[in-house]
Formats: C-alpha cells, sequence, structure tokens
C-alpha cells in the first residue's frame, strides 16, 4: 500500500490536472492524504467532487505552513511507502512503478523533474541539472538538492522523521537528511513529474532564495542541530 500525501492552501487553479495524474497511478487499496490548511478558493470543493474513497481529506487546519500542514498529511498516512506531493504539479505516467521498483532497493529516492511554467512549457528540461541535486548528509547540509514534490520514502524513514523540529524552514531537506543518516538514498536522473513553477508557489523552491546570508547560515545550523539530536 502506499499513502500519497499532499499540503493544500488556495490551490484550485491547478489542483483538479494533480489529482488526475495522482489518482490514475493509484490501485484501489492506495491513499490520498490531502491536508488543507484553511483554503479560502474552492480548493476543498473540487477534492470532495472526485467523491473517491482512495481520498482522505483533511480540513479546517490553521497551521498556516506548507512544512507543518504537510507534516499533518504525514501523521495520517498509513502506507508502506510514502509518496509526497504539491498540489499543482503534474505526475507523468509510470511514476509510481517506477518509484516503487526503486523502493525495494533503497529507503528513499528522489526522482528528476522537468521544470514547467504554469502552462506546463517547459523551463528547464532537470532540475538535479539546474539544482546540482546529489546525494550525502553533509552536502545537503550545505545546500539542499531534496525536492519534496519527487520524494517517496519507506515507513522505516517516516517514523524517524515524525515528528518536525520546530522551527524548520523546509521539510524536504529535513526528510532527505534524516533519510541521509538512517537509510539510504538514491537519486533517480529521470524526470517523472512536471515541477510547475507559476509565481504563485507555497514553496519558493528552484528560484531565487528570499533568505539573506545570515539566515541562511542559522538554517544550516537549524538542520545539523536536529539532525544531530534525532
Amino acid at each position: 500500500m502506499i499513502s500519497v500525501c499532499t499540503p493544500t492552501y488556495n490551490g484550485s487553479l491547478f489542483l483538479k490536472d494533480q489529482l488526475d495524474s495522482i489518482l490514475c497511478q493509484l490501485t484501489a487499496d492506495d491513499e490520498l492524504i490531502i491536508s488543507d490548511d484553511s483554503s479560502t478558493d474552492d480548493t476543498t470543493q473540487i477534492i470532495e467532487c472526485y467523491n473517491d474513497s482512495r481520498i482522505k481529506l483533511l480540513k479546517d487546519n490553521s497551521f498556516h505552513s506548507p512544512v507543518y500542514n504537510l507534516e499533518n498529511a504525514l501523521r495520517h498516512s498509513r502506507g508502506d511507502f510514502i509518496f509526497l506531493s504539491d498540489q499543482d504539479d503534474v505526475w507523468l505516467p509510470g511514476k509510481v512503478k517506477i518509484m516503487l521498483e526503486h523502493l525495494q532497493r533503497y529507503d528513499c529516492v528522489v526522482s528528476d523533474a522537468k521544470v514547467v511554467d504554469g502552462e506546463c512549457n517547459v523551463i528547464h528540461k532537470s532540475f538535479f541539472e539546474l539544482n546540482h541535486s546529489g546525494p550525502g548528509l553533509f552536502r545537503n547540509i550545505v545546500k539542499n538538492g531534496f525536492l519534496g514534490c519527487c520524494m517517496a520514502f519507506n515507513r522505516t524513514i517516516l517514523d524517524k522523521v515524525l515528528p518536525f523540529p520546530n522551527p524548520i524552514p523546509m521539510h524536504d531537506t529535513w526528510i532527505g537528511l534524516v533519510a541521509e543518516k538512517y537509510g539510504t538514498t538514491f537519486f533517480l536522473n529521470e524526470p517523472l513529474i512536471l515541477y510547475r513553477r507559476h509565481g504563485a508557489n507555497a514553496s519558493p523552491t528552484a528560484e531565487k532564495s528570499r533568505y539573506s546570508i545570515t539566515e541562511k547560515i542559522y538554517h544550516r545550523y537549524l538542520f545539523a542541530k536536529n539532525i544531530i539530536q534525532r
């Protein structure tokens, strides 16, 4: 059984594309856990219109944070393998099958992605190439190479990941570092999603950082401290 965990907030513009691309790859025994952070648009109505028993919608939350909104979805997951998903991307055909094959050998798998605009026109053919992503604990403390929406991992890693430290600025870095410390990671050089960047994303990954040098150093300190303590 797999659990796809998706945090949503005012994601109605692209949400249906994403849900359609996920649900067609799931079996009847899988689940899609969606934690909504009190959206004020019709995000939850779109989800409820699917009337799909595989969808578990957690609504009326007030995290005001995509990081802890995702943590809520993770806490409610029951699958042996956990797939992370954003609300506005598109999964390419075969993503689940390919990732599951590699999850038989590795605890955490990160696929590459095509970076696209709001209309799914390709901006960059490879997120890995753009971000210089790769494995390694120290390497990813210095510069994060993990992309949450491209990650899948087993329940052993999930048990080590939860609860999230407070505060952490990014969930994908935290999950990736835990996987580096306690398991085996694999960066799959095959784009399995269209990673949509449209100017209103909930997270700024792949865009110029909004943090100052001082804030970046502090974030690295937080991750190093918490990974040592965990």
